[in-house]
């Protein structure tokens, strides 16, 4: 089945996508401060190659060029998994083939910023506003769509978009020449300034306690 662009809200989810299947429907169509604040009330829009869907499970699964948006927030990946709890929050994780990299971007609240980022694998949690960013990931800040002001190279990376800040883990599958411990990688661009040049030793930056541990295997 090909499917061209799918709208989920909170609370017609399941019964937009079972319609969908029985029909046989080829497409539904529909219409940091802190990340954009209402990005967590705006429905999901998903547009892919093909679609499948376990009613058994509440899981739907794109395949094949996937785009994902909600409100600012864009999720890009060969293979994306959304599902919903009984509260109407949903959650999606992107992966890619081959070992790419899938693509994150979400607006900060307020002002013309935008955090984005790439993985192997990405997965957005609907009701904490948490973005887990996992196996050689890449997260930067930039001003407008094009400026990059800061930029974090680690293992597993965590976004926290309502309390606005990122956390990175080290790990073996960012070691490399120059970086045998596969450390953590920040360029940090001063606040009074544009953006500075990736200069001295790598940055290690730990996790924050109140988030620790909840990175997915």
């Amino acid at each position: 089945m090909n499917v061209s662009f799918l709208s989920f809200g909170p609370k017609h989810m399941r019964a937009c996508l079972t319609t969908a299947l029985l029909a046989g429907v080829a497409a539904l169509v529909a219409p940091l401060a802190h990340a954009e604040r209402a990005d967590r009330d705006k429905p999901l829009n998903v547009e892919a190659d093909n679609m499948t869907y376990d009613d058994l499970k509440q899981v739907n699964v794109f395949t094949g060029h996937v785009v994902a948006t909600k409100g600012t927030i864009v999720i890009k990946a060969d293979h994306v998994e959304v599902r919903q709890d009984p509260q109407g929050y949903q959650y999606a994780t992107g992966t890619m083939d081959n070992h790419g990299l899938a693509y994150f971007r979400q607006k900060r609240d307020g002002i013309d910023e935008y955090i984005e980022g790439n993985a192997e694998r990405i997965d957005y949690d609907g009701k904490q506003d948490l973005t887990t960013l996992t196996t050689n990931s890449t997260v930067r800040r930039l001003q407008g769509l094009s400026t990059l002001m800061d930029q974090v190279h680690g293992s597993v990376i965590t976004y926290d978009g309502e309390k606005d800040f990122y956390t990175a883990r080290a790990g073996k599958d960012v070691a490399g020449p120059g970086n045998p411990g596969g450390r953590v990688r920040a360029m940090l661009a001063p606040r009074s300034g544009g953006p500075a040049p990736l200069s001295g030793g790598p940055a290690t930056l730990a996790p924050a306690p109140q988030i620790e541990g909840t990175v997915q295997p």
